[in-house]
């Protein structure tokens, strides 16, 4: 059975259930509403003849019948039957209408009158029609009487059935209502979401910028909708961001390779000279360095998209581990004519992985050195904060232009200053810098220095209970 015909047999179920719960309530609550009725009258008549007993002697003990006459008859004695018993259930005296019958006395009713109590019992065998009668205590001097007050229960049930017939009509009738309702709108429901699903069906790959159509509501329905266009819209961008990476990707290797085919075959067309040779093999080791230096950030680019590379934050020494970046590239700086200032007044305790911020501070400071002008200075200013520890790399490079301030950590994207031939790379740098960082839930933002040229890096590492585990 599908999920539509068991959800369509359980709103039935539900429906049938409500319906006769209802209906059941209905007929209960209006059942004792006409017993009720019926009691209140015929306790009335029995505490009237009570009372009327009470004033009177017990030589004069007798059923009060309305006095014959052109008045209209009293409805409050139509139709009862009134019968006077001792305190051993003799007959005392009864109504003409009794006739020659009794109203018949138990032993428990006997028993619950000697201890003062008013009775109500049901009839159903006493006479032609079922009886309710009520049994009132009395106490005459020294002796002991009840008054036993019968109605029929006959017009009672006639319009209990008449309403048990209502009930029911009105409960078949809502039932139908409620379950073509019920069809309908589950129908609906159902024929929205087949829409969707087969709206959903026709998106491949190569249509992810469709997005499913808005069936108009701000129900479950049209979030859902609203989720699954925007799970479209993350997709869409996901593989246009990998169909880049590889095209980029293909470039990139493409281009050094066919530079290094160029030396090679140039050099076999003709002899050349031992220097010749020297000349060509390092042209060509440079270009292999290069490659080399590629693929790798390449592969580390994957083993962070693809989680392999494990992020599980521990508690380092900032500056320590900065002291050791700078002592490796300054030599490389060095050449340049470019000094490395650090500023770290105090020992910075920072959330992160030890491997992770050393591969952070050699991309960073590989790339002030590549982009700072020759005799100048790359400052590094650590500092600890309330919320964590905060690292800035200062340059006096040409800084950011607008254009590519919103790129910077775009994969492959290299700058004014790299397309314009002043410094190599792939453009994958920062983007490794960004990833790593994302991972242990830190935060970098480049901007221009506002002290002069160059860029301003600040890297914010979390404190501990900020930290994200990978």
């Amino acid at each position: 059975m599908g999920f539509r015909r068991r959800l369509l047999l359980v709103h039935l179920m539900a429906v049938v259930l409500i319906v006769t719960c209802a209906a059941a309530a209905g007929w209960w609550l209006l059942s004792q509403s006409v017993l009720g009725q019926l009691d209140a009258a015929l306790l009335a008549l029995g505490e009237t003849e009570a009372g009327l007993l009470a004033d009177g002697s017990p030589e004069a003990i007798h059923v009060h019948e309305p006095r014959p006459g052109t008045a209209p008859p009293s409805l409050v004695r139509l139709d009862r039957l009134v019968q006077i018993i001792d305190a051993n259930g003799a007959v005392v005296a009864r109504s003409n209408n009794l006739g020659a019958g009794t109203l018949p006395v138990s032993a428990d009713l006997l028993k619950s009158l000697a201890h003062g109590q008013t009775v109500f019992d049901t009839l159903p065998h006493a006479s032609e029609e079922p009886l309710r009668m009520v049994s009132v205590p009395v106490r005459l001097g020294e002796h002991r009487y009840a008054v036993l007050v019968a109605g029929s229960l006959d017009d009672a049930d006639r319009t209990l059935d008449s309403a048990a017939l209502l009930f029911g009509g009105l409960a078949v009738a809502l039932l139908l209502a409620l379950a073509a309702a019920g069809a309908i709108l589950t129908g609906r429901l159902f024929g929205t979401v087949e829409r969707i699903a087969a709206q959903a069906r026709r998106i491949s790959d190569a249509s992810l910028g469709e997005r499913l159509a808005h069936p108009g509501s701000d129900d479950e329905i049209g979030q859902l909708v609203q989720t699954l266009n925007s799970m479209l819209g993350r997709l869409q961008r996901a593989f246009e961001l990998q169909r880049n990476f590889t095209a980029n990707a293909a470039h990139e290797i493409r281009s050094p390779l066919s530079r290094l085919r160029t030396e090679i075959e140039l050099s076999l067309r003709r002899p050349r000279t031992a220097e010749e040779h020297v000349a060509t093999l390092q042209s060509c080791l440079e270009e292999v360095v290069g490659l080399t230096s590629m693929v790798e950030e390449l592969l580390q680019l994957a083993r962070l998209d693809a989680g392999q590379e494990s992020r599980q934050p521990e508690s380092v020494a900032l500056d320590a581990l900065t002291r050791e970046a700078i002592a490796r590239w300054e030599g490389s700086a060095a050449a340049r004519g470019i000094q490395l200032i650090l500023h770290a007044p105090q020992t910075v305790q920072a959330r992160v992985g030890e491997r992770a911020a050393m591969l952070v501070l050699n991309n960073l400071l590989d790339n002030a050195i590549k982009f700072s002008a020759p005799d100048s200075a790359v400052e590094l200013r650590i500092s600890a904060e309330a919320g964590g520890a905060t690292l800035e790399v200062l340059d006096r490079g040409p800084g950011i232009a607008s254009a590519d301030q919103e790129q910077l950590f775009e994969r492959f994207y290299r700058g004014r200053a790299s397309r314009q031939g002043q410094t190599s790379g792939a453009g994958l740098g920062l983007a490794i810098v960004r990833s790593v960082l994302d991972g242990y839930g830190a935060t970098i933002t480049i901007n221009n220095r506002n002290d002069g040229p160059g860029a301003a890096c600040r890297l914010h590492f979390p404190g501990r209970q900020a930290a994200r585990k990978g």
